[in-house]
């Protein structure tokens, strides 16, 4: 399949323009099997990359221009290596113009431009990540044709794959990384959650993981003889408008939870995780509830420490354990103990994927659960792997039925746990 596509990509570039080893790439979408809303505030995740991504190939220019071909839809843009680079009118284009923009004010050196091409088939607005994947995709074929890894601040800054994680996660979310000063990013508040399962998985295990900074705390071996189905719920995640806006909603509640806490404690930790992990969730509950934060309610702030605290602190290390040990019934019932937080607490879940967790289950899922940004997006469920046809069709009988709206546009597909980015037809990663 990546053979296909890395050859469409190229063709669209121009054979004439392809070299032997010139920079081409797979960037894997992810799922994230547990830690909802939590990167962005320092705690943990259970993530993995998926076999979707992206193909993306590149064919150095002599200026600075930059034109990126969407080869399915034959669509293209020209954009610039230029620190003031401005929003472009295609929304799509936003993302890879977010990624120049920091680029050339990180790297001034850099300036040499690209045609890239990419093609995907991972579906988009899906919450398995296609905007974060795109943007990686973007961002490593610059680097490669720029030399980036031989730039004085990279290699200060950059120096293992789960730093430069961190680095896309703040190009998203327009924070400085160290010395590498932030933009505007995309408009999102997110964490680098996405782009450390793409730059990290492993095949066949699920990863463990904390952030703010990026730590790697575990690999865990994906169960054998299971596969993940996917539901893509047709209720579209995308990064803009009101979804970006409730997204960045229940990110914003996390800050403000930390802010209660340094205001009422005088203690300035860096992130809710530290926080909880010093001081404990007692003592913050108690902060929250004797201070006042414009914009939201005592009891806003209070579900959503709770959120934070039990998927990040109890769920996600006893999930991991659990499948560490085989136990699989232990690990449905942290995964539905999620699920109901991500209801009740955190408020980032539509009918849709409160609906499509449940059946999952009610047809015979071990384990289902919304993951992503939500207020849309997908749920996945384990299922033994010589089951998911049968399983697949009859969740997707019963989604049309209760949901035919929204199902006329759903995507029920299959996935285990893939590889990390990588190079393409003889191409070798720029890695730190």
């Amino acid at each position: 399949m990546t053979r296909h596509l890395l050859d469409r990509v190229r063709a669209a570039l121009g054979q004439d323009r392809v070299v032997e080893g010139a920079p081409a790439f797979w960037v894997p979408g992810r799922v994230e099997v547990l830690g909802k809303h939590t990167d962005y505030a320092g705690g943990r995740s259970l993530i993995c990359a998926t076999d979707h991504g992206f193909a993306a190939a590149a064919a150095p220019r002599a200026d600075a221009r930059v034109q990126v071909l969407d080869v399915a839809r034959d669509g293209r843009v020209w954009l610039a290596l230029d620190p003031a680079l401005p929003d472009p009118a295609e929304s799509w284009a936003r993302y890879p113009a977010t990624v120049l923009r920091r680029v050339a004010r990180n790297f001034p050196e850099a300036r040499r431009g690209a045609d890239v091409a990419f093609l995907s088939n991972l579906p988009a607005a899906s919450g398995m990540s296609s905007s974060s994947a795109f943007m990686v995709a973007v961002f490593l074929a610059i680097a490669a044709v720029n030399r980036l890894r031989d730039a004085e601040q990279y290699r200060r800054e950059i120096r293992t794959p789960e730093d430069l994680a961190g680095y896309l996660g703040t190009v998203e979310n327009g924070q400085s990384f160290g010395s590498l000063t932030g933009d505007r990013g995309v408009g999102t508040f997110g964490g680098s959650e996405d782009h450390t399962a793409m730059l990290c998985g492993r095949a066949g295990e699920l990863s463990l993981y904390s952030f703010c900074p990026v730590r790697h705390e575990g690999q865990v071996p994906f169960p054998a003889g299971h596969v993940l189905v996917v539901a893509v719920s047709g209720v579209v995640a995308e990064k803009t408008g009101a979804a970006r806006d409730a997204y960045n909603h229940a990110s914003l509640a996390a800050g403000a939870v930390l802010r209660a806490w340094r205001q009422a404690s005088g203690r300035g930790h860096a992130s809710l995780a530290q926080a909880v992990a010093e001081s404990g969730v007692t003592a913050l509950r108690e902060a929250v509830r004797e201070t006042v934060v414009d914009g939201f309610s005592t009891a806003r702030l209070l579900d959503r420490l709770e959120q934070f605290h039990a998927e990040s602190f109890e769920i996600v290390p006893a999930a991991a354990a659990a499948l560490e040990a085989g136990r699989l019934d232990d690990f449905g019932a942290l995964v539905a103990r999620s699920q109901d937080l991500a209801e009740r607490c955190l408020g980032n879940q539509v009918a849709e994927t409160i609906a499509l967790a449940r059946l999952a289950r009610e047809h015979g899922a071990i384990a289902a659960s919304a993951f992503g940004a939500g207020f849309g997006g997908s749920v996945w469920a384990l299922v033994p792997e010589a089951e998911a046809p049968a399983f697949k069709a009859r969740w997707a009988s019963a989604y049309r039925t209760r949901f035919p709206r929204a199902a006329s546009g759903a995507v029920f597909l299959t996935t285990r746990p893939g590889v990390a980015a990588h190079g393409l037809g003889g191409a070798e990663m720029d890695w730190p």
